[in-house]
């Protein structure tokens, strides 16, 4: 009976030691997606930024605006953001079940960029063809250097002809408690999303205004990588946080019936103790 007490005190104080390991995870996790959020309104404001000079050199254009071309039915990129790390929930199913769902759309040759070691992993579970991966940034200030990356692959595949179009998924963080997924096309690039401000005086330009143009889409696609990369990032430690907090909630309960089935063996000792003591003063007698 003593060896069957002390193996759940043992598993008790592992189950202890779990669950200060899975409190340290979730105080993490949150600490991550609260810095993530609060850098989204800078990189907001640089995009905003960007915008305006979009506008401000489509005012230039002799031939006004450029018209966006339709999205090419063949020669598709998708840049997939899922998670680096483990205990995320179904964060990396939710990603690639709406990567899935872009390939059944797009009828010609996919090439599949993914970000994150676990979401690489899964995609391997399910055979997708990786043409190109990275692993997923592990603090915020990363973001940047991601995007770059991400960024020159882009570019160096379009250069190439190996790619006429380009879409990002990515999860963002929420008010609700499942992982919400978001499609978003980074090229063509539309200009139409940019308003042409007329001011009384145009701003000084020392490039021909079609060069401009395109170097400020290419800082705008930056952009807006570097805020999917932080939302992304957000958002996986959004998920991993709640997993946490069904974790934490399992602990304790398994935690509470070892509790009571220790007091329960502690009280059947003692009683065999005390049934042992009184048999051998009988005998004595």
């Amino acid at each position: 009976m003593s060896e069957r007490l002390s193996d759940v005190v043992v598993r008790i104080q592992s189950v202890q030691q779990l669950s200060a390991v899975i409190a340290a995870m979730r105080g993490i996790s949150a600490a991550r997606s609260r810095e993530a959020r609060g850098q989204l309104d800078g990189v907001r404001a640089y995009a905003e930024t960007i915008a305006v000079a979009i506008g401000d050199a489509l005012e230039h254009l002799p031939s006004g605006p450029p018209i966006a071309a339709a999205p090419a039915e063949d020669r598709h990129a998708i840049v997939a953001l899922c998670a680096e790390q483990g205990f995320a929930g179904t964060f990396n199913e939710r990603v690639l079940d709406a990567v899935e769902e872009r390939m059944k759309r797009t009828p010609g040759t996919t090439r599949l960029l993914l970000v994150g070691d676990r979401g690489l992993m899964a995609a391997g579970e399910r055979r997708f063809d990786v043409s190109w991966s990275a692993a997923m940034i592990a603090h915020v200030g990363q973001a940047t250097s991601l995007a770059n990356r991400i960024v020159e692959e882009l570019y160096r595949a379009l250069d190439q002809d190996e790619v006429r179009s380009v879409s990002i998924v990515h999860a963002f963080p929420g008010a609700s408690a499942t992982v919400d997924v978001r499609e978003q096309v980074l090229i063509p690039f539309d200009y139409a999303r940019f308003p042409i401000d007329a001011r009384s005086q145009r701003p000084l330009v020392t490039l021909p205004p079609d060069i401009l143009l395109a170097r400020l889409a290419e800082e705008y696609i930056f952009a807006e990588l570097c805020e999917a990369v932080i939302q992304s990032f957000a958002a996986e430690n959004e998920a991993r946080m709640r997993a946490m907090i069904a974790a934490k909630s399992n602990v304790e309960h398994t935690l509470d019936d070892l509790v009571a089935r220790s007091r329960r063996l502690r009280q059947e000792e003692i009683t065999n103790e005390i049934l042992e003591l009184s048999s051998t003063e009988t005998d004595a007698n």
